[in-house]
């Protein structure tokens, strides 16, 4: 509401920034996609069918831009990584054709999709939704946009992570088992994408634990590198 008065100054919206640009991205909703490459499905003991997508939500201030360290959170024991493919949505679309996906991506990026995994579980064998093990403060690691013009649109490519120069994870983009255009298709007969939006794709086998210090670097071919240091948890 153009002139409104609120109780309490509200807190500047959330973005990344846009490589080759001094804009900025606006980030409105965080979508994530569960259970979207077969060799992670099976590691976590799960089926291994091709369900329908599983989506859930992190708040928009939770992303972390690279640069800027990564709290260790409350209430874990288990604070584990999960390197993905992050899409940003650049035109608004409902029930969006999977043919036509595409014409709505602004741009590309490589994010980390951090998850409370004992929470998680717990959740999960309890039959309850995995708010607190997946959408907490910091959450949401992720790096500078790329545009579209600059990336094409991947169908395949090498996805990695490291932890302290090892490598944990690997894979390709082909392996998704929703690849892009579904996942869009698919959420947008949820939701209505707006610009701002991004959307995790999902992470491969190899998801691990980390701990203060912890140095961890995710790369997706032809898209980025991001890095980020786990620091200790922050009493506000």
């Amino acid at each position: 509401m153009s002139g409104a008065e609120y109780v309490f100054e509200p807190e500047a919206r959330p973005s990344l920034a846009v490589q080759g640009s001094s804009s900025r991205f606006p980030v409105r909703r965080i979508y994530c996609i569960g259970r979207n490459y077969l060799a992670h499905i099976r590691e976590m003991g799960e089926a291994d069918e091709r369900d329908p997508p599983i989506f859930f939500q992190k708040p928009s201030d939770s992303i972390v831009e690279e640069g800027v360290t990564v709290p260790y959170p409350t209430a874990t024991s288990d604070y584990q990584y999960e390197a993905e493919l992050v899409v940003a949505i650049g035109k608004a679309g409902e029930d969006i054709a999977a043919a036509a996906a595409n014409e709505h991506i602004f741009g590309y990026a490589v994010g980390l999709e951090m998850t409370r995994r004992d929470l998680q579980r717990a959740a999960a064998k309890a039959g309850h939704p995995w708010e607190n093990g997946k959408s907490f403060d910091h959450s949401s690691p992720c790096g500078a946009i790329v545009p579209a013009g600059v990336t094409g649109h991947p169908q395949r490519g090498a996805l990695l992570l490291s932890v302290n120069d090892v490598q944990r994870q690997k894979t390709d983009l082909s392996q998704l088992i929703w690849n892009v255009p579904e996942i869009i298709s698919q959420l947008s007969r949820l939701y209505r994408l707006m610009p701002g939006d991004l959307i995790y794709t999902g992470t491969p086998d190899g998801v691990g634990p980390v701990v203060a210090g912890d140095r961890i670097e995710a790369s997706v071919e032809g898209i980025a590198v991001f890095r980020a240091t786990i620091g200790p948890h922050i009493i506000h």
